[in-house]
Parts: structure tokens; C-alpha cells; sequence
């Protein structure tokens, strides 16, 4: 596959931003792209050069999450201010907004069929709402930690979430419930996707490294630490043999799946790599950053997926006749369609990480001039640090299922099972108390609301009282108070009232 790739260039860059570039989607026909920053902002870039950016302004604070709907009739915004906004992706800047969680608003994603959204919050929750009249429908809390992200599967049926606990949690939409939970142990995921077949799931991590899990064995298949600093972010590309990451170290990488090596390290931005995505086609990608500036790239390397079947056949063919080396093995399926990530391909994946001199990642360098210009690469070099094609994996980091399952057996067995179960209980006390707490600051939040709208109504009342009451003399003032009192007050005090008022 490497033989027959072809670089990643830098087609367009947009900057209009004041802040941070933190989330980026394409539209499903490629005509826009809509980005959120720290500036509270929300844009939509026209990839028409002729055709003007929109700024939306309606957030208080930073826009943490920006996504398309499928049809791309609408664009889903959160943010710190605790809010969700559906704006509808044109010059008028219409949109709703609603106060969906009690805390920072981190994600926001639209169910495949377009009628469902998913969030996450820092309040610890994670709530399912309707598209169009944006009601509430259920929500998870057995997080512990501020949630940062969320997704639908590509069938709708589960939503995967990961947290500031450590945990990256895998719900049935269908049950409500956790049905298996991933436990980060160097740090926490900031990001996470499924793959799109729906087997796998990809989680961006703090300790600068990409894990891929399998959710039918529940198994880590592929370990990847190539970044220098925390993964902000990370894309499948709609084929499903590549993945494109955005780190702190000011990079992106592109990982083949299928050979499970490093690819492209790509250099573009000054500064942090806060997002990327690719296109709905997988012919672009899109990335932004700390700099402030949002960069289209073109693929290019994706081209190799349709033109490579005759390649596959000679591999295939030489295997047969003598043993190849790792650089040799470049294509695994013999069919045009993508593969589908099973356990399988993964071990074959790790084989082929072994070092060689043959392949090693490219790394490519791009400038730009000017806000809307085309440019290309200015250099593309073998990296000579990274001499190997494979994910510069740690010793042990991929291991056969059995070693996995024989190591962690022993781990479990240094823990007494009293000591398990006490922690268990604890655990299990402590979501009680968390969904408790949820429970109660939504009944506070709908405290605030029936308060809100009695002080409104005292204050017209009052001011209704005021204009009636215009033009009254002071005696028939306290006329109308000694009536009022007539009821309530003692008798010594109203005869008192009584005789100062009959005295004039």
C-alpha cells in the first residue's frame, strides 16, 4: 500500500477565528465547514472561494463542540455556557437554544438518521434529546469525572462516552444501561469514535498515544504512541483502513490500520492541534488549532484503496512462492471492499510492526500565505528519527489474547476478594450518590425557573397597584390600609388607626 500512496497536500486555509479553534465537521456535500472556537464564536467556511465566511454570535462563552445534522440542514453548537444551539447553516444566523446541562457543555452528536442528539457535560452526565423540539429523553450517570465526549455507533444502538475518571463507557441506547466499561491507566481519553463498521472504537488519550478496542471482546487491539504530547483528537477516514490524529506536539499523524504503522506526520500549525475530521467521502480532512487558523487538506493517499487489486494479487501470488518481508505486505484482503477491523487483521497487523529499512513515515511540512490560498507541501522527507514503519510500540504494548488474559489474571489475583468487594460497594454507593446529586440540581434548576417567574409576576402586580393607586390622597391611603386590617388587626390598634383617621 505505501508503494502506491500519494502525499497529503495543503489545499485551503481559513482564519477568522480570535481564539482557539476547538471543534471542526464538514457538511455532507463538502459546500461548507463549520468550526467553534474559544471566541465564542461559531463559523461557517464556504470551500467556494468567491463565497463569503458566517459568524455566528449567540454563545456567552467558548464553543467547545460544533457538528453538521446528516441532511446538513442544521449545525448543533455547546458550550461553557452551560447551552446547546441548533443554528441553521446560512446568512440569517437563526437558531434555537436550550439550557441542556447544569454544567459546561463538552459534545454534541446527531444520531445517524438525524432525529436524535447525544451530550456530555461536565456535570457528569450524559442526556439524549429529540432534534426538533429538543426534548429531553433519558440520560447516563455513572461517570465519575466530567464527561468529554460521546458518539452514536453507526447503527444508533450504543453511544460510547469517555471521562475525566479514566473509564471510556460503552451504554445501550436500547436498555439504558453500561454494558462494559474500557479502564484507561496513564490518563484519561479526551476523545473517542467508533470505527465505521461499528466493531471498534478509537480513543484519543492524555498520554500521548491512540488506542483502538474491540467492544465485542472487549480486547485493546492496537496501541499506538507516535505524538510527543496529550491527543486532542482523532478521525476515521469513511473506508475504515485509516485514522488521522490531532496532538498538542503541533502535529498530525495518519495511521494505516490494516498494516498498523504510522503513515504521514504532518506539520501545518503553530502551536497545538486542538481538532480534525474528515469529509463524509474521505477525499478531505480538515484541522484547527491554537494558531487560530483552520486548514483543508486533500487526501490524496486514500486513492490507493481503489487501484490497489492488482497489487494485492501479486503480493499474494509472491507469498505463495517464498516468505516476504513486512515491507512487501501491503495489501491483507483480497476484495475491493474495506476491511472490516476483526481480531484477525489485528494480529496480522502485528507482525507487520517489526523494524526495517525499506518503509519508514513520511513526515510533510506546509506554509501558507494568505487566508484562501492553494499550496502544496514544501518538503517531504524520510524521517530519519522514526527509521520504522511500526507504531513505535513499547515492549509488550500488543500482545496475544492469551498472554492478556494470563497477565491480568495475575494482577487480579495480588487483590484479596474482600478488599474487591468493599471497593465494589464503594464504587456502587458512590454512582447513588452521583445520580442523587444529578437529581437534585435539576429539581434546583427547576427551582430557579418557578422563583424567577413568581418575582415577575410580584413585580407586576405591583406596578399594576401603582397606576391604579395614582392620584390618591394620603387620607384615603390609609382609608384603604385600616379596611385591609380590619380582619387581621388587633382591636386596640384599630381603634387607634380609627380615631387618627376620623381626626383628619
Amino acid at each position: 500500500m505505501t508503494s502506491s500512496l500519494s502525499d497529503p497536500t495543503l489545499e485551503r486555509h481559513f482564519k477568522g477565528h480570535r481564539h482557539t479553534v476547538t471543534s471542526v465537521d464538514f457538511s455532507c456535500s463538502m459546500k461548507q465547514i463549520a468550526t467553534g472556537s474559544v471566541d465564542s464564536c461559531v463559523m461557517i467556511w464556504n470551500m467556494k472561494p468567491q463565497m463569503r465566511a458566517y459568524r455566528f454570535d449567540g454563545h456567552k462563552e467558548a464553543v467547545t463542540c460544533v457538528q453538521f445534522s446528516p441532511s446538513g440542514h442544521l449545525v448543533a453548537s455547546t458550550s461553557r455556557d452551560k447551552t446547546v444551539r441548533l443554528w441553521v447553516p446560512s446568512m440569517k444566523a437563526d437558531s434555537t437554544v436550550f439550557r441542556a446541562h447544569t454544567a459546561t457543555v463538552r459534545c454534541v452528536n446527531f444520531s445517524c438518521d438525524g432525529q436524535t442528539m447525544v451530550t456530555s457535560s461536565d456535570d457528569k452526565t450524559i442526556k439524549l434529546w429529540t432534534v426538533h423540539r429538543q426534548k429531553f429523553l433519558f440520560s447516563f450517570s455513572q461517570h465519575m469525572n466530567w464527561v468529554r465526549c460521546a458518539k452514536f455507533s453507526p447503527d444508533d444502538g450504543l453511544i460510547v462516552s469517555c471521562s475525566d475518571d479514566k473509564t471510556i463507557k460503552l451504554w445501550d441506547k436500547k436498555t439504558r444501561e453500561c454494558i462494559h466499561t474500557f479502564t484507561e491507566h496513564a490518563g484519561y481519553a479526551s476523545y473517542v469514535d467508533f470505527h465505521p463498521s461499528g466493531t471498534c472504537i478509537a480513543a484519543a488519550s492524555t498520554d500521548t498515544s491512540v488506542k483502538i478496542w474491540d467492544i465485542r471482546t472487549h480486547k485493546m487491539l492496537q496501541h499506538y504512541p507516535v505524538h510527543s504530547g496529550a491527543v486532542n483528537g482523532l478521525s476515521f477516514h469513511p473506508g475504515g483502513n485509516f485514522l488521522i490524529t490531532a496532538s498538542s506536539d503541533s502535529t498530525m499523524k495518519i495511521l494505516d490500520l490494516v498494516e498498523g504503522k504510522l503513515l504521514y506526520t504532518l506539520h501545518g500549525h503553530q502551536g497545538a492541534v486542538t481538532c480534525v475530521a474528515f469529509s463524509r467521502a474521505g477525499d478531505y480532512f480538515s484541522s484547527g488549532g491554537s494558531d487560530e487558523q483552520v486548514l483543508v487538506w486533500k487526501s490524496n493517499f486514500d486513492e490507493c484503496i481503489e487501484s490497489s487489486n492488482d497489487v494485492k494479487s501479486q503480493c499474494k501470488s509472491a507469498e505463495s512462492s517464498q516468505s516476504r518481508p513486512a515491507s512487501s505486505t501491503a495489501h491483507l484482503h483480497s476484495n475491493s471492499q474495506p476491511p472490516v477491523l476483526n481480531n484477525q487483521t489485528f494480529q496480522r497487523a502485528e507482525h507487520l510492526n517489526r523494524p526495517n529499512t525499506q518503509t519508514t513515515p513520511r513526515t510533510l511540512s506546509f506554509g501558507h500565505s494568505d487566508g484562501h490560498s492553494r499550496g502544496s507541501h514544501s518538503h517531504a522527507h524520510r524521517d530519519a528519527a522514526t527509521g520504522s514503519p511500526s507504531t513505535q510500540q513499547t515492549p509488550g504494548s500488543q500482545r496475544p489474547a492469551h498472554q492478556d488474559k494470563s497477565q491480568s489474571d495475575v494482577s487480579d489475583g495480588r487483590v484479596p476478594s474482600s478488599l474487591a468487594n468493599t471497593l465494589e460497594h464503594i464504587i456502587g454507593q458512590l454512582d447513588v450518590l452521583t445520580q442523587t446529586v444529578s437529581i437534585l440540581e435539576q429539581r434546583l434548576t427547576l427551582t430557579e425557573d418557578k422563583l424567577k417567574e413568581c418575582l415577575e409576576n410580584q413585580m407586576e402586580i405591583g406596578l399594576h397597584l401603582q397606576n391604579r393607586d395614582e392620584g390618591r390622597s394620603p387620607r384615603q391611603y390609609l382609608g384603604r390600609y385600616i379596611q385591609a386590617w380590619t380582619l387581621e388587626a388587633p382591636m386596640p390598634l384599630l381603634n387607634l388607626m380609627q380615631t387618627i383617621y376620623q381626626s383628619g
